[in-house]
C-alpha cells in the first residue's frame, strides 16, 4: 500500500458528512508499516462502534466510515471474516455496516459484512502457514492471501459507493 497523509485520508471518506470528517480520530501514521497493508483499518476510541477503512483505488485512496453492530454472536463458535477468509473466534469478528455514498447513504441505505473486529486483516494474512510437502510455499500463500484481500476490500467499497 501506498503511504497516506492526514489529508488522503479525510478527502477519501466516501460515505460521511463534512463534519464528521473534520472530528475523525486518525491513527499514528508514523507507524504504519504501508508496505505490509492491503488497507489502513482502525476504531474509533471516543465512539467504540465506530470504524474507518481506507485504500487505494488505482491512484486515488477511497476511505469508508463502517459502524459496528452493538451485538455480538453466540461465544463459543467460530466466525469468519469477509475480507480477510481467516476464521476466528466469534468475539474477534464483528458486522460491520457503512451507509452508501451520497443521497442514498442519506436516505439510510447501508451495506454490511462480517470484518475482523480490529480491522487489522492486513498482519493476519501474513501469519505465515507451517512449511509442508503438500502445501505451496507459504510466501506464495501470503501473497494470494493479500491479492484476495485488496480484491475483496475494493468490491467492499465499490458497492458502498454504488448509488443505486
Amino acid at each position: 500500500m501506498k503511504p497516506l497523509n492526514e489529508t488522503d485520508i479525510r478527502r477519501s471518506i466516501v460515505n460521511a458528512s463534512k463534519g464528521d470528517i473534520e472530528r475523525m480520530p486518525l491513527p499514528g501514521l508514523h507507524e504504519v508499516l504501508w508496505g505490509e497493508r492491503e488497507y489502513l483499518g482502525w476504531r474509533d476510541h471516543g465512539a467504540p462502534l465506530r470504524g474507518y477503512l481506507v485504500h487505494w483505488a488505482d491512484d486515488r485512496p477511497v476511505g469508508i466510515v463502517l459502524r459496528a453492530s452493538g451485538a455480538s454472536m453466540r461465544p463459543g463458535i467460530s466466525a469468519m471474516c469477509s475480507l480477510c477468509r481467516t476464521p476466528q473466534p466469534s468475539d474477534q469478528v464483528t458486522l460491520f455496516s457503512a451507509a452508501r455514498a451520497g443521497q442514498s447513504g442519506r436516505d439510510g441505505n447501508t451495506v454490511g459484512t462480517y470484518i475482523c473486529a480490529d480491522l487489522a486483516c492486513s498482519l493476519i494474512i501474513r501469519i505465515m502457514p507451517p512449511a509442508s510437502p503438500m502445501q505451496p510455499d507459504p510466501a506464495e500463500v501470503v501473497a494470494r492471501r493479500a491479492e484476495g484481500l485488496l480484491t475483496r476490500v475494493q468490491n467492499f467499497t465499490a458497492d458502498i459507493m454504488k448509488t443505486v
